[in-house]
């Protein structure tokens, strides 16, 4: 028998597609359960017109063989076949398809829904892959004479009449042998068949099916006795590997949350319902479909760079991708789902993307729904809205200070904060809603937590006012504010500026006045406390308390802290906010410490240094010697 060569240009396509377009070998298995899947849709298609097909849509099938002692692998499938001819078109020059050509001869106002999966005309010879020998049988729909395609690679391949009793195309790969790096034999493993099938031909619209082994007790004689040890055997049976019909292309009223809540624990193995499901479906320049999640609680590793996001990637029910990160923006990482879209240019292995204007379409649309999904869990479900935040809200922060800025209106109505008015989160827009007609700004304090921030000496004379502060208590919040700018108007103000409240020129005088008296008091403490301090000052702030210490400049204590952990390992550069200890002139604090400057040089000093580190204390920063402090305490109480 004659061999035929392929053409020099697929000769060489065909040393490619083997060695490098596909990633993972395992992917051969994907691309001709999808040609089967072409070719049975072929076939369901003309039967629409054609009555002398015989099939219904239930009859059509796609069936895998595994035979371990000879090392050989089988698909069939009942789909059109292919004459003569067309196995030397299709399958004699790689790259072209017989089924974009089917595609393209159908007359689209006929047949409006034709959704084929393999128009690349490279996916059958990701067979070489795994194979020393592929032989192919088909027997065309309409015809009595059945032909055999055979090749062993680039050496060519050969055609011959062949017997076939049915309609319909068999694949059968002679794998390779195993080698130190490629266990080709877990290929005939009926268990790792089904994974892979199930992985990425479980929403293939045919049955695919596969006899595999499995075990049975054996049937007791009438007359065993009743304790005797029951015995196992094995047998085979038939079954279906796939579910072929998937939830996302279900409407909406025929899916119920019990299935969608199944769906995404077996699928991202959560052993929790998600806090929140919904389908999208969108036709247009791009049509696709959707099933989207937000997790009930944060993955472990979600701050992590082990940490991947991305949605399961689809092209008409076979997946591309199994993580496609372009689909979700950065500030949305934690929605988990699938999206289905026949309508995406891939390159040659179908694993990757060819081009992103269609993905682009795709991701907007999500964000935008993504957005109002939430939007309308924070409407009608607080609570639940309050637990989704206590999540991901952290995750909707670092959005908003990424990329300087760029999605802040996308997600500022999204924000949740704590306040002074109680335990229940609020979001700006209320906020501003319950500010006093004379408040000029948006208050906020920062701290590890809000009962902490609610006892700062200086929340006290806003607290006075009837204002309501913003607790922030994740060290990005003060970044996430300073990126806001303002809300609906109102800028947002700390409580320890200066000028948080308005000053009168009486409070001014004043407050000059107070300075210029104990001018002597704050130079002895800046020089008692040296490099500790920049600069020891009156406060505006103190209403009760004696001390509190805040920052010169706009890096807060809380900035502080968050550059700090930020930075990247290795770098020994501290950064350090200039700090000011403040002092209330109308405690009693304040009274003795003048009193000992005058009087006892000595006892000024520990008294300077217990003010010290109770500002520290107060600020929830680190006493750099906490012995020290116990003992000038203590010898206080002589």
């Amino acid at each position: 028998m004659e061999k035929k060569q392929f053409q020099a240009e697929s000769k060489k396509l065909l040393d490619l597609m083997i060695h490098s377009i596909y990633t993972h070998k395992e992917i051969f298995l994907r691309e001709l359960v999808s040609n089967a899947s072409d070719a049975v849709d072929k076939l369901a298609y003309l039967a629409l017109t054609d009555d002398k097909v015989g099939l219904s849509r239930s009859d059509f099938s796609i069936w895998i063989k595994a035979d371990k002692d000879a090392r050989t692998l089988t698909i069939s499938d009942n789909g059109i076949g292919m004459t003569k001819d067309e196995l030397e078109n299709n399958l004699g020059v790689i790259a072209r398809s017989g089924s974009l050509q089917f595609k393209q001869d159908l007359n689209p106002e006929e047949h409006p829904d034709v959704d084929i999966i393999g128009q690349f005309g490279v996916g059958f010879y990701s067979a070489f892959m795994v194979s020393d020998t592929v032989t192919v049988k088909s027997r065309a729909y309409g015809s009595d004479q059945a032909y055999c395609w055979e090749s062993s690679g680039a050496d060519g391949y050969t055609i011959a009449e062949c017997d076939k009793e049915d309609v319909g195309t068999e694949i059968i790969m002679k794998l390779k042998e195993d080698t130190e790096d490629d266990r080709y034999s877990q290929f005939l493993d009926s268990y790792r068949l089904r994974n892979l099938i199930k992985k990425y031909s479980d929403y293939i619209r045919y049955p695919i099916r596969m006899e595999v082994e499995k075990t049975r007790r054996k049937e007791q004689p009438a007359d065993a006795p009743e304790d005797a040890k029951p015995e196992w055997e094995t047998y085979r049976e038939e079954e279906v590997l796939n579910s072929m019909v998937p939830l996302w292309q279900r409407n909406k009223d025929q899916v119920t949350e019990e299935e969608k809540n199944d769906f995404y624990k077996e699928q991202f193995g959560d052993f929790e319902d998600p806090l929140l499901s919904f389908q999208v479906s969108v036709e247009g320049a791009v049509t696709y479909k959707a099933l989207l999640y937000v997790p009930a609680r944060t993955p472990y590793d979600f701050y992590t760079r082990e940490y991947q996001k991305g949605l399961a990637l689809y092209s008409s029910g076979v997946m591309i991708m199994e993580k496609c990160a372009d689909l979700l923006p950065e500030h949305f990482r934690f929605v988990r789902g699938v999206v289905d879209s026949q309508d995406l240019s891939l390159n040659l292995s179908r694993e990757m993307l060819q081009q992103t204007k269609e993905l682009k379409v795709i991701s907007n649309n999500l964000e935008k729904k993504i957005k109002s999904e939430l939007l309308k869990l924070q409407v009608n479900d607080k609570k639940k809205y309050e637990t989704f935040y206590r999540a991901f809200g952290l995750q909707l922060k670092y959005g908003v200070v990424a990329d300087y800025g760029a999605h802040k209106e996308k997600l500022r109505d999204l924000l949740l904060f704590q306040t002074s008015q109680g335990e229940e989160m609020t979001t700006l827009s209320d906020y501003v809603v319950r500010m006093k007609d004379e408040q000029p700004f948006i208050y906020y304090a920062a701290g590890e937590a809000a009962e902490q921030i609610a006892k700062l000496p200086q929340a006290e004379r806003i607290a006075a006012r009837g204002y309501e502060i913003l607790y922030l208590t994740d060290e990005i919040d003060e970044f996430t504010l300073q990126i806001l700018g303002a809300q609906e108007g109102k800028s947002f103000k700390s409580i320890n500026d200066d000028d948080a409240l308005p000053e009168t020129e009486e409070e001014k005088a004043l407050a000059q006045k107070q300075t210029e008296e104990n001018k002597d008091v704050l130079d002895f403490v800046k020089e008692t406390l040296g490099d500790k301090i920049k600069e020891a000052r009156i406060s505006k702030k103190l209403v009760s308390h004696p001390v509190c210490m805040t920052t010169d400049g706009p890096l807060s204590l809380g900035m502080e802290r968050y550059l700090n952990q930020a930075k990247g390992e290795g770098d020994p550069r501290e950064i350090v906010a200039p700090r000011i200890l403040e002092l209330n002139p109308n405690s009693t604090a304040f009274t003795a410490l003048r009193t000992a400057v005058t009087e006892d040089v000595e006892k000024a000093k520990k008294y300077t240094e217990i003010l010290y580190n109770q500002a520290l204390l107060i600020a929830n920063l680190p006493i750099e010697d906490p012995a020290r402090y116990a003992d000038l305490v203590c010898s206080l109480m002589q």
